[in-house]
């Protein structure tokens, strides 16, 4: 299923909530329908909770069916709210706005190339899965510059065929190239989404959407 969804008015709502086959995590501020829109799309359940005190969840976790990374920063109330339906791994990192940083799905995980070595091999053995550090795009923050499920990747239409190749071996998944919301290359923040739909921006073009059915096999 995919749904054109604002949050509070703003189209970009992988800012504020992230998600993964079973389970979102959204900001408190969201309204009723647009948590229900999330759970009806993603066929999953919710919490909502800030993230640091912060309503920008989506920068602040990553996850997939197994972890949910969340930044260093984070409350031990948030923490403990959200280790109550995912296992939880804090990343202590400079780089600890793991939304951002971390482009992940159950089979791998591609990090920003600035993370130390210490907090890398920590978040690998945390995931408990193949993790590689690459620039996608020319970007850092490759967390924002594509999106994952288990079935496939859409990636910054500037995404080298190097890179695609990069990705689609560590995610086990074929990445293709795209843009949302209206012609954003920066798609974290335009959309949610797993291997049973998304929720995605009002402002993407009908031909964003088919683009983002057809990368992310949602038939």
């Amino acid at each position: 299923m995919l749904k054109l969804v604002r949050y509070g008015g703003n189209p970009n709502i992988g800012v504020y909530s992230a998600a993964n086959e079973n389970l979102a995590i959204i900001s408190p501020d969201a309204s009723e329908d647009y948590v229900r829109d999330v759970e009806e799309a993603l066929g999953v359940s919710s919490i909502l909770t800030t993230v640091a005190g912060s309503f920008v969840v989506g920068s602040l976790v990553a996850m997939n069916s197994a972890c949910a990374v969340v930044s260093g920063l984070a409350e031990e109330a948030e923490i403990e709210l959200i280790s109550k339906k995912i296992s939880v791994f804090v990343l202590h990192s400079r780089y600890n706005a793991a939304g951002n940083n971390i482009l992940m799905n159950d089979h791998g995980a591609i990090v920003n190339p600035k993370m130390d070595d210490r907090n890398f091999e920590m978040l690998e053995k945390a995931l408990g899965m193949k993790c590689v550090r690459s620039y996608i795009a020319g970007l850092d923050t490759v967390g924002s510059a594509c999106k994952a499920t288990n079935k496939g990747v859409i990636c910054h239409p500037k995404t080298s065929d190097a890179e695609l190749e990069l990705i689609a071996s560590v995610l086990n998944a074929e990445a293709k190239r795209t843009t949302l919301n209206h012609g954003s290359g920066l798609l974290g923040p335009c959309l949610l989404a797993n291997s049973k739909g998304a929720v995605v921006g009002d402002i993407t073009t009908p031909i964003e959407m088919g683009k983002l059915e057809d990368a992310l096999f949602l038939f």
